[in-house]
């Protein structure tokens, strides 16, 4: 397979799979859930719908303002209107070719603020590293404050307590047996594999030296409060959802967090996910559907909206400068 047959396939399978689930959920309902549906989705209160998008901006500014904590110590201090720019234009471009936003925003700061890529791209994966431990510290929220119905739906699906446990520290073992070997080996491939892991965790360590450690760690504290907010307030737009806890609605959230990265933007599988998380709590397919839609379609327009905007104000303000 050639190399320009599999870039392809890696921007048109995301895609078609996201849209082949659009199609499935469709067809899936009956003409009168889809009615309902799509009465919940235009009758949802907007005002609730407008506290989610302006938390969504909000989540947007403070990573633009907690991105220059690590582009810093480096010796850059982007202005934060570029830095907003180009976050939204990434995010916008992940619509359409996924990761390739962290492509764009390396390449964006290079060419508006000077920075160079390696440096640029460096910290964007160091972003990603921290989002990713604040995912697993809200799974793990989660699932203390939700064990019972976590392991009632996990039992229902013919997995108990005993094989759940087993499968956690096999996975430990494994993960263990993984560095140790790493550590101990002289292959070209893991050895590539080291220094990518400990950079890694260099990234993530040198957040601690940082001469504005306190603050990154606010924003980072803020921006997945944020994002849970945008997504409680939701609840607000579907009669039958009104009434879930914050710790009922954390599961449907952590869900739909990994939705998002299996297809550009979560098309057709957020929904799907989000409605399947819901049912766990007793919300009928019809609710959590229309709740997963209005979140979904709300953020997404802001995303395109807004970086759409970003991408045409980008090189004016270049220019203009």
């Amino acid at each position: 397979m050639s190399a320009s047959l599999k870039k392809t396939l890696k921007t048109v399978l995301p895609i078609a799979f996201g849209l082949f689930l659009v199609w499935y959920s469709y067809n899936s309902t009956s003409a009168e859930d889809r009615k309902q549906i799509i009465f919940y989705i235009k009758e949802a209160n907007l005002f609730w719908v407008s506290i989610s998008l302006f938390m969504g901006i909000l989540s947007h500014i403070s990573r633009a303002i907690r991105w220059n904590y690590l582009l810093e110590p480096l010796g850059y201090k982007p202005k934060i209107t570029n830095n907003i720019l180009i976050i939204l234009t990434s995010y916008f471009a992940n619509l359409g070719i996924p990761r390739s936003g962290e492509i764009l925003r390396a390449t964006a700061l290079t060419t508006y603020e000077g920075v160079p890529f390696e440096k640029g791209f460096g910290t964007i994966v160091t972003e990603r590293v921290i989002d990713l431990i604040m995912l697993l510290l809200i799974i793990v929220i989660t699932f203390f404050l939700q064990t019972d119905i976590i392991v009632e739906f996990f039992t229902n699906k013919g997995f108990n307590l005993t094989k759940i446990i087993a499968i956690l520290g096999f996975a430990t073992l494994l993960a263990i047996a993984f560095f140790f070997i790493i550590k101990k080996s002289t292959h070209p491939f893991l050895l590539k594999i080291k220094a990518f892991v400990t950079g890694l965790l260099q990234g993530v360590t040198s957040i601690f030296k940082m001469k504005n450690k306190w603050a990154f760690i606010f924003h980072t504290f803020f921006i997945w409060s944020v994002y849970v907010g945008m997504f409680w307030v939701i609840k607000y737009t579907v009669p039958e959802t009104i009434d879930l806890s914050i710790s009922q609605l954390l599961v449907a959230f952590i869900f739909g967090a990994f939705a998002m990265t299996a297809t550009n933007g979560g098309i057709g599988l957020y929904p799907i996910v989000v409605s399947s998380a819901l049912a766990i709590f007793g919300i009928s397919s019809v609710s959590g559907d229309a709740f997963g839609w209005i979140m979904w379609i709300s953020q997404t327009l802001l995303v395109v909206v807004f970086g759409a905007i970003s991408f045409l104000l980008l090189p004016l303000l270049k220019r203009n400068q």
